[in-house]
């Protein structure tokens, strides 16, 4: 299926606000609060809209540190992959992992306390990946913008 310019719509609106009720959404988008609802159900049906989440205050939770984390594995083999992919899910402090063409074959997004509590993650889970030749570090000084809109 295509989306249309309302389809786009009620995707942006969303990715703004995402618990606003059908009916303000209904009346952004300029529809019907049913024709709304109907084109809502099938945009998450048809796996646009993947899922309703609360996007949290990383500072207030006491983790403001932000650190990238380029990470070259030993080898490219299968095996050797999903080996490091299974044990970087299990690490709590990470929040991405992106399997990278480039330089580095992995780039993690990991957040901390602050540097003492970056070492501990590095000590008690990053240094302990399987399959790993190197990794380097980069903290994140200031977050200049965030989003987790996508262009629609």
């Amino acid at each position: 299926m295509s989306l249309d310019a309302t389809d786009r719509k009620i995707l942006a609106a969303l990715q703004r606000k995402g618990r606003m009720s059908n009916a303000e959404l209904s009346e952004q988008v300029n529809l019907s609060p049913s024709a709304c609802h109907r084109r809502v159900q099938r945009l998450e049906a048809e796996g646009y809209i993947r899922d309703y989440v609360a996007l949290l205050n990383a500072r207030k939770l006491g983790v403001p540190t932000t650190v990238f984390v380029e990470i070259t594995l030993q080898g490219q083999a299968e095996e050797v992959l999903e080996a490091f992919e299974r044990a970087v899910r299990r690490i709590p402090d990470v929040l991405e992992c992106h399997l990278m063409a480039g330089s580095a074959d992995y780039v993690l997004k990991v957040v901390a306390e602050n540097t003492e509590d970056f070492a501990r993650i590095h000590r008690q889970y990053l240094s302990r990946l399987p399959g790993v030749a190197q990794m380097q570090s980069s903290f994140a000084l200031r977050t200049v913008f965030k989003t987790t809109a996508l262009p629609v």
